[in-house]
């Protein structure tokens, strides 16, 4: 009898052992269910301009801030990958790019013209990014070095030889903006394209090779050459794209006021207004098509939560780095719209294109 209730004994020491166990393996297995998809892994940003670039600038700066916003607090990190106005980088991220959630790309707002002017080198469809934000609008200027005989537009319009702007490729504003004036209002400029960055631009305008760049207000704004430039007075500004002046450039005419005056048609405004979309997708955000709903829905609420946060506007402001954001959801709701346009503004847009 003694020794059956030692056997007892220990088949329920066993019994309880393996209870333990399982209840154990459980415990770990809902512990892991619990944990943030993000706890220990790396996000990275694909950046579609060379360091140093005001694309570069603002992908730090919420590289820095935004992970505490995420559930998990994932380390980030900005990958530059430079060339044909950030095609390059949209296409890895759109084709190689796992579509995780642990990848995103800070790509230029008007690649879509090159989708809609069906260029071969496109890889991607516009409407299925998974878009994350984008931290301002983007209205833009054409610089001109001052030494030269363009002190304004009508010099522009009425020159025998075309100033040479330089580009990165046709999706960016030094290509795009130009063209559309040539379209609107008659101007003539000679675009060389093929330049890495808007950097290399600004290098070749310093050594003459090129007199001009169409870009962004916030980046002329935001760091050197230009605050040197500035104060020097090797550049002038000719015109602007805002629907209204600028504060900081006040004296600068406005697209609009030029259509005004050299009474461009009503169908050259609706191919304004199309083009200059772009202005308002700014400087986008985006993941791989087929994110997972919930993670998308993470990053898009970290994205504006790192939007509002006060260390974050302050560094933002100590970078000179505009904050006008717009989220996810409409710029998904822009990206839709500007894909589906009616075949004759297509035609148009290729022919500002040079297509």
């Amino acid at each position: 009898m003694k020794s059956e209730k030692c056997k007892m004994d220990r088949v329920n020491s066993l019994i309880l052992t393996f209870a333990i166990c399982v209840l154990h393996f459980a415990f770990v297995r809902e512990l892991q269910a619990q944990a943030p998809f993000y706890q220990g892994k790396n996000i990275t940003i694909v950046v579609g301009t060379k360091a140093g670039d005001v694309y570069d600038l603002y992908a730090r700066a919420i590289a820095q801030y935004i992970p505490k916003y995420i559930p998990g607090n994932p380390n980030i990190i900005a990958q530059n990958i430079a060339g044909a106005g950030s095609l390059i980088a949209a296409n890895q991220v759109y084709n190689v790019a796992k579509p995780d959630g642990l990848t995103l790309g800070a790509i230029f707002p008007a690649l879509y013209f090159d989708q809609l002017s069906g260029r071969t080198e496109v890889k991607f469809d516009w409407t299925k990014f998974t878009w994350i934000g984008s931290p301002t609008v983007s209205n833009h200027f054409i610089y001109m070095r001052a030494d030269t005989p363009y002190k304004t537009i009508d010099d522009v319009r009425n020159a025998k030889e075309p100033p040479k702007c330089g580009s990165t490729g046709t999706a960016s504003t030094g290509y795009y903006m130009p063209k559309l004036f040539e379209e609107l209002i008659g101007s003539k400029f000679n675009i060389i394209t093929g330049y890495q960055s808007g950097g290399d631009i600004d290098l070749a305008v310093e050594r003459g090779e090129v007199i001009c760049r169409s870009f962004t207000i916030t980046a002329y704004f935001a760091r050197e050459p230009f605050h040197t430039w500035r104060k020097k007075g090797f550049v002038r500004e000719l015109f602007q794209t805002g629907k209204k002046r600028d504060p900081r450039l006040p004296s600068v005419p406005t697209i609009y006021e030029l259509m005004d005056k050299y009474k461009t048609p009503e169908s050259g405004r609706r191919l304004a207004t199309v083009i200059l979309a772009a202005g308002d997708v700014g400087r986008p955000y985006v993941a791989p098509p087929g994110v997972p709903a919930d993670r998308v829905k993470i990053l898009r609420d970290a994205f504006m939560k790192t939007m509002n946060d006060p260390e974050f506007k302050a560094d933002a402001e100590k970078r000179m780095l505009e904050l006008d954001p717009v989220s996810g959801e409409e710029l998904e709701a822009l990206a839709k719209e500007v894909i589906a346009q009616p075949p004759d503004i297509v035609e148009r847009m290729k022919k500002v294109l040079g297509q």
